[in-house]
């Protein structure tokens, strides 16, 4: 990066990064974003809610942090395209808040460039921002007419921005399939960085820390359908005559279930807790989230992975990873523990490696190469 002169000698180059609210997914994966920016000598502000406050802190306690509003989506039991569509104005009205936002933090804070994770208002004209996704692509169950609009009102909006980073492969080794590799693409940059995962390849398939039977399971994702699986795996896994660990991915949450001696509940697990019970769980069950999945892939672990009902994203990356025996899927409608797990023992795993590994850290060279703070 190009050394400033005069006044800005002494500042480093200012870095905010803000995470769409929409699940923990969009904040988990700019861990690693936040790690790298660190490594290559930047100064790093977070934006988002106190949920994600709280998730980033964990991991670096120093890290300045500002509020943003969250959107605050409400989801459905059944119609959940419907219930979305109806909130277009919401999300609308959010996108120009967050846009407003941005204009005053970045001369209250100095703010050299952004990279936001899918929030569509974190846009300017005078400095260079960059948007994250994985979704060039927007699933509907509509048709493809409703795709090639949905994908049209996406890239309205990503083409403001100065650049567009994807969390995949660029080749036929990728995790996201049609979502991140669509007939047609935005005009701005694309940079594919690779998987985006807090975690690091520590263990192989057959690792001796692997507990032999031993079930992890994974809950996340908007309310009610989290608690619609949560109440079908209670249920079934009290009857499991092996050992389990549930995390019910409620990290605000006061109400609490209680353990036993076979089976282990928590609401909620730090990055490196979390680790630990991945690397010795024998089976992980979960969403179909795909920083989730981008997890398990960088640990390469066997998963069993429910999409969220109604959710077209999780659905589509639920047959696509199933179909190239990446990861063995079930619908949540007919869920069943033991049916489950002799059929997921008979399926034909690929272990998958991590696709364009180091794509990440010369992305962000290239993108702070010959840029200098503003003021």
């Amino acid at each position: 990066m190009t050394q400033p002169s005069g006044e800005n000698l002494l500042r480093k180059f200012r870095i905010l990064i803000a995470p769409l609210d929409w699940g923990l997914g969009h904040t988990t994966r700019c861990i690693p974003i936040i790690k790298e920016f660190l490594a290559q000598n930047c100064e790093v502000l977070a934006a988002g809610d106190h949920q994600q406050e709280r998730l980033l802190r964990a991991e670096f306690p120093d890290l300045p942090f500002l509020p943003l509003r969250a959107y605050g989506i409400q989801y459905s039991k059944k119609n959940l395209a419907m219930k979305l569509i109806s909130q277009i104005p919401k999300i609308i009205f959010r996108i120009r808040h967050e846009h407003s936002w941005l204009k005053e933090a970045l001369v209250a804070h100095h703010i050299d460039a952004v990279i936001s994770d899918n929030r569509f208002g974190l846009y300017h004209e005078k400095i260079p921002t960059v948007f994250i996704t994985h979704q060039l692509q927007i699933k509907s169950k509509l048709g493809r007419w409703s795709e090639n609009i949905l994908r049209s009102w996406n890239y309205h909006y990503i083409n403001r921005f100065t650049e567009c980073w994807i969390p995949d492969g660029d080749g036929q080794n990728n995790l996201a399939g049609e979502l991140s590799h669509p007939s047609e693409v935005p005009t701005i940059p694309l940079t594919y960085v690779g998987l985006l995962s807090r975690f690091q390849t520590l263990l192989s398939p057959g690792s001796s820390q692997v507990k032999h039977g031993h079930l992890l399971f994974i809950l996340s994702g908007p309310e009610p359908q989290r608690a619609l699986l949560e109440d079908k795996i209670i249920n079934d896994v009290s009857h499991y005559p092996g050992t389990a660990t549930i995390i019910r991915g409620l990290p605000s949450s006061l109400s609490t279930i209680p353990s036993t001696g076979m089976i282990k509940v928590y609401n909620h697990l730090s990055a490196h807790e979390l680790r630990q019970e991945i690397e010795r769980a024998e089976w992980v069950i979960s969403r179909c989230g795909y920083s989730t999945v981008m997890d398990l892939v960088a640990l390469q672990k066997r998963a069993i992975l429910i999409p969220t009902p109604g959710q077209t994203e999780q659905e589509y990356l639920a047959a696509y990873l199933h179909r190239k025996h990446i990861a063995f899927t079930a619908a949540q409608k007919n869920f069943s523990l033991p049916g489950i797990l002799v059929e997921a023992k008979e399926f034909n795993y690929e272990v998958q490696t991590s696709a364009a590994e180091g794509k990440l850290k010369l992305a962000i060279q290239n993108f702070l190469s010959n840029r200098t703070p503003v003021d």
